[in-house]
């Protein structure tokens, strides 16, 4: 293995962890538990669920996998806070949406060579890429596993 594989596999290693991490917190919540807000005033459970869901949703097509698939969606966990959207998702399709949207990004990174990382994503044009070739494909994944870290955090305080 040479060292652009030790660090895709590195990377992707840790994006599985967490990925596994928040599948089983979600699935040790139940509907109700969704509910709850991380702590007084912030977010619920469910919509951070649905941000999650969103962000990775998105990255479909900022690593050039194709469309998003729950655009319709992104008022509700994205644009706006949580309770401001009068109808949401339910926690059960939410839940699907998480599975089918990170199960879709797993088919996708299993194809990609170790090269295929390493090139842009789609947010970032040839030009600033040829300064900044760390704006890579590779780098959302870095990135997004913090993310999700970060969310996944702060979920785990429902459990208390």
């Amino acid at each position: 293995m040479d060292a652009k594989q030790i660090i895709v596999k590195s990377v992707l290693d840790a994006w599985n962890s967490r990925i596994e991490a928040a599948n089983k917190l979600f699935d040790s919540l139940t509907d109700e538990d969704l509910q709850k807000e991380v702590s007084p005033g912030r977010n619920r459970a469910i919509y951070l669920l649905g941000h999650l869901a969103l962000v990775h949703d998105k990255m479909l097509p900022l690593l050039a996998f194709g469309p998003q698939q729950y655009a319709h969606l992104e008022d509700a966990f994205l644009n706006q806070p949580d309770r401001s959207v009068s109808e949401i998702p339910s926690a059960k399709e939410l839940r699907t949406i998480w599975k089918n949207v990170n199960s879709e990004l797993a088919t996708h990174y299993a194809d990609l060579s170790t090269d295929e990382w390493f090139q842009k994503h789609s947010s970032v044009s040839e030009e600033d890429f040829i300064k900044e070739p760390h704006r890579n494909r590779l780098n959302i994944i870095i990135g997004r596993t913090n993310h999700l870290q970060y969310h996944i955090g702060q979920v785990a305080l429902i459990k208390k």
